[in-house]
This record gives C-alpha cells, structure tokens and sequence, in this order.
C-alpha cells in the first residue's frame, strides 16, 4: 500500500476553488458557507478528483464526509443513472448516518439534476424501488437492506462506478464486515473504492489492503486520538444505579457553559432508565437508541439539533459520525466497554475546531475499560475530585484513600458477619419508604423540585429506579 501524506498545514493554505472541484460544486459550497478546507479534505479531494483510490484516516468531526461527496459530485457530472443502476454506492453502517449523508449531499447538489437515493431498514420498501426504478445517480445504502435488494432482484451493480465505504471501523464492531466483502465481489473489479475510517485496526488494514488498488493514504491525525479541543474529566462514583445517576446530574447542574449534551450509555435499557430519571427531575431531554423505529430516531435527532431538547441520551448508535457541529458536553455515564467507543462518543463534541467538555463516570468496576481507554489515547485522563483508586490483588476498588490494614476491624475466618441495620448502612438496607432520610450519607440524591414530582404525591415518593 503506497503510503500517503502526513497532515500538515495544508489546509492553511488552500481553498476549496484549488482543490479541482466543478464550478457547480463550488458554488453550493459557498452557498453553504464553507471557505476553506479541512485537513482531510484538503488532502484527499485532489487525489478522488484524480480517480485514485483513497485510503482515509481521520478522527470524528474533520470533515471525512464532504471529502468524497464534494468530488463525487464533481465526477458525476458527465454520464447519466439507468434504471436499477446506480452509479455510485456510500455505504454506512446505520441509518442514521445514511440519511445524513442524503442531506449533506441534498446541500452541496442544488446545482445539479441528480437522482439520490436512500436504501435503509425502517422504512418502505416500495418507496425505495421506486427511486431506484427511475435511475440512481447516488445509492445510500446500509449492508443488510442493500444485500436484501439484490438478493430480490430489485438492483443491479455492474454500473457502480465510485463505491465509498463509510466508518469502516464501526462496520467492523458491528459484523457487517462479511457483508462488505460480499458487496465488494458485486461491483465492478475497476470502480474507483474510497475507504474511510476513524481508526485503524488489523483487520480494517487487511480489508483496505484487499479491496483498494494502489490507494493513496492520507492521513490527518494519529489513529485513536483525541482532539486537542476537547476537555476530558473522569469523576468517581459508587456502582449503585441510583448513585451514578446522582453523580450524573451533579454533573449537569455544574457545567459550564453547557448548551446542549449528549449523554452515552453502554447498554439500551439503561438510556431508557436514564432518561425517564431525567424527565422526571425536570431536564429537557430525550433518547436514541436501536430498538427505536426510524421515524422516532429521525424525530429524536431533529428536537435535539434545533435545540427543542437540551440532552440526548443515546446508545452508541449515536456515538459515529452524527454530523451534529455544535454539541457542547458529552456524559459518559457508563465508561465505555470497548476503548475505541470512548473516543467516537466524545467526537461529538469539539468538532470543526470548537471546544468541547467530556466527562466520564467511572464506577469501582470499571477498572479494566477505564484503563484500556487510557492506554489507547495515550495519555491520562483528568480526575475531577477523587480518583478511584484500585485494589488490584482483590480484585475490588473503592473511592478515594483506601484504609490502613492496621485500622480494618479485625474477623475471623468463616466467622458470620453482621448484619447492620438500616441506619448503619442506608445505601443497601434501607426500604424505599426510608430513603428519604438519609440527608447525611454523602452518597443520597438530591431530588430536584419539579413539577413532575407532585405525579408521584411528593418527591420522596419517586419510584426508586427513576432517582
């Protein structure tokens, strides 16, 4: 694999009119308000427009998306679709970055006369033929609906000519990876391949080594990295479900300059807690996640770019390539299991060389996740208050100091243990009736007053899994 150039000031001395784009394209950029380039498109528009295969790797929020739709747009302008032909192919491993993409190019086309269309699950399929009928200059696509179209005969792919695929690593942690090598045999063995990618792990590098034909690499930040723009905290929290979420909107309330924020979870049901908890305390907030059908996710996403909701508490559906500029914080309310997520989730902040905060609650269990993310952006992450300290040869952490071994009580061994009370231990003894006495554990919530509250005939009276 040939290799590419290293990012440099490139961008600082360019402008998008050098970049060998249409006077077309140009003009809708303008449009839009762009006037220069970013790394990433700076350096790989030139080699698209040259009709060389590109090999990407740039970190969330620098732009990887106008850089193959402002050149394709470019290119397509000799030629014309036929019927169940589309001419270009983008692949994206949601449906929520697929209809993203139809909208950027929606924005940079204005001055052309092209056909674009979507293929993705939640939607009709009657619909989608339809576009496909009449003649794709653009196809949109994500592996599964795409391969269930061909396998119906409703596409052809012998006139692909440019095939993008898109977030490349999240392909891979989503397993779409076979499906990528069954489109990939579809397609004309000349078509031009662009491949984009926010990191680059082995098997991402043998399928670029597989599919692409003497890329040029191009290559704007370390792989894994962080953005410089972008602030990150870790904060320490007890395990209990109750205590993260107090931890969490003591979080909320202190941030400065918070805007808008979104909040990650590692599993589904927990966005759903987390978010009916929010509700409940008063917050602006909604959820997105995979379960959701497409109407309601696409619903989600408008409310929280328009500012109609202040926080969105997502899966890691949300957490790659969401084009949404100007989110202000980012909550990892869970530290994320794979190391590589934590730094998706917190591109969504700090994006196009906007600052960003990103906080990350970090529970006595999470020791090995919280480690690995360390190790994979290589540096430390600052602890606001207490860190977690870790008692590796137990096996169990807890926060703050741990206690001298000659002032632990002492016990013999299989000596039953005692039984506290429940004022002698509030966070697991007491009944939901008697939480609202525990004003001196510096663990209790603080329920915040709200009209909501009065639903339940006063806040003590909160179901416990909301607080």
């Amino acid at each position: 694999m040939k290799s590419g150039q290293q990012s440099k000031d490139i961008s600082l001395h360019m402008s998008f009119e050098t970049l060998g784009l249409s006077d077309k394209v140009l003009a809708a950029v303008k449009a839009s308000g762009y006037t220069d380039p970013t790394p990433i498109q700076a350096e790989a528009i030139p080699h698209v427009m040259e009709r060389r295969d590109v090999l990407g790797i740039a970190q969330t929020g620098t732009g990887k998306t106008a850089s193959f739709t402002l050149p394709m747009l470019s290119l397509l302008e000799k030629g014309r679709a036929r019927a169940r032909m589309p001419r270009t192919l983008i692949l994206e491993p949601t449906r929520e970055l697929a209809a993203q993409v139809e909208e950027n190019l929606d924005r940079y086309s204005q001055n052309h006369k092209l056909n674009i269309a979507l293929l993705i699950g939640g939607t009709s399929f009657d619909e989608q033929f339809k576009k496909l009928d009449r003649g794709a200059d653009i196809l949109i696509a994500t592996p599964g609906r795409l391969l269930d179209c061909f396998e119906r005969g409703k596409i052809l792919m012998t006139g692909v000519e440019v095939l993008v695929i898109d977030e490349a690593d999240r392909m891979l942690d989503m397993g779409f990876i076979p499906d990528i090598e069954r489109i990939c045999k579809m397609v004309p063995f000349t078509r031009q391949t662009l491949f984009f990618s926010a990191t680059m792990p082995p098997e991402i590098e043998r399928l670029a080594n597989q599919f692409l034909q003497n890329p040029v690499q191009v290559t704007v930040a370390k792989a894994s990295s962080t953005s410089d723009t972008i602030t990150q905290h870790a904060v320490a929290s007890e395990y209990e479900d109750y205590e993260k979420r107090s931890t969490l909107r003591s979080l909320i309330d202190n941030a400065e300059n918070l805007k808008n924020g979104i909040i990650f979870c590692n599993r589904k049901r927990d966005v759903s807690i987390v978010c009916r908890s929010l509700e409940k305390h008063g917050y602006s907030v909604g959820s997105l996640h995979g379960d959701m059908d497409q109407t309601s996710r696409m619903a989600t996403l408008d409310a929280f770019r328009n500012n109609r909701i202040k926080l969105l508490v997502a899966s890691d559906v949300a957490a790659r390539g969401l084009d949404i500029p100007d989110v202000s914080h980012v909550f990892n309310y869970d530290v994320p299991i794979n190391a590589e997520d934590y730094v998706h989730r917190i591109g969504r902040t700090g994006r196009a060389g906007r600052e960003g905060v990103a906080y990350m609650i970090v529970t006595p269990v999470e020791q090995k996740n919280f480690e690995a993310i360390e190790e994979l952006i290589g540096k430390k992450v600052d602890w606001l208050g207490d860190q977690v300290e870790w008692d590796e040869k137990a096996g169990r952490k807890g926060r703050g100091k741990k206690k001298p071994e000659k002032d632990r009580k002492p016990g013999k061994k299989g000596e039953a243990k005692k039984t506290k009370s429940a004022s002698d231990k509030p966070g697991k003894t007491a009944s939901r009736n008697n939480r609202k006495n525990r004003g001196d554990d510096e663990r209790t919530e603080e329920i915040v007053h709200t009209d909501k509250s009065h639903a339940f005939g006063g806040e003590e009276n909160i179901p416990a899994f909301l607080r």
